[in-house]
């Protein structure tokens, strides 16, 4: 798979809300301005070089095939998707929906799936007030998608979640919800401290 940074991936997603092709108007009304022109020229650079953008004769820009097979082929299972889209960023669902433009329904079944097999983690985060569950890829997560590249898609085989896995990947969560919150130091550590214990007696 083509590694895409932050920048990349926003660039990219701007294609394709504008149906393949964007210009400069489309750059100077999207949140991508704030990156300043010198920033800007040298990530369209950087796509074009790596064969994901083309430069119309116009002076416009459309995503390339090869660029869409990273997130928006058909050819790439829902759950690659969000894998290698959180590889990129961690998403809330209203991102991940909207990047991938998949139902969030379809969306959900599959972030389920790949939470039960602990390669993604969900942790709720303090944003303007409101508490929002943001999903982040955890390590064994990164390692399944890697594997796409050689083995390809079809060679994954997700397991059936045990009620101990399943156990250890909502301690996992309840833990990283303690850390994240503004709980006193020292009654964050004992409690953590319990939830380890725990989770070692599980893992037995």
């Amino acid at each position: 798979m083509r590694k895409l940074g932050t920048i990349d991936l926003e660039i990219l997603q701007l294609a394709i809300k504008e149906n393949g092709t964007f210009n400069e108007v489309n750059l100077e009304n999207s949140a991508l301005k704030r990156l300043g022109v010198g920033k800007l020229l040298d990530s369209l650079a950087s796509l074009k070089d790596r064969k994901l953008i083309l430069l119309n004769s116009d002076g416009s820009f459309s995503i390339t095939d090869l660029a869409k097979e990273v997130l928006w082929s058909t050819n790439v299972p829902t759950w690659a998707k969000i894998l290698r889209l959180l590889q990129i960023r961690s998403c809330n669902m209203e991102q991940i929906t909207d990047i991938l433009r998949l139902s969030k329904e379809e969306l959900l079944e599959n972030i389920e799936k790949l939470r039960k097999n602990q390669f993604i983690l969900m942790s709720p985060q303090r944003q303007e007030e409101k508490i929002i569950k943001v999903y982040e890829i955890l390590p064994e997560g990164i390692e399944e998608i890697d594997k796409t590249d050689a083995n390809g898609f079809d060679k994954i085989d997700f397991e059936e979640s045990n009620p101990e896995t399943t156990l250890i990947g909502l301690i996992d969560e309840i833990a990283k919800e303690i850390q994240d919150s503004e709980m006193n130091q020292v009654k964050k550590e004992t409690i953590l401290e319990k939830v380890s214990e725990l989770k070692e007696k599980l893992e037995i």
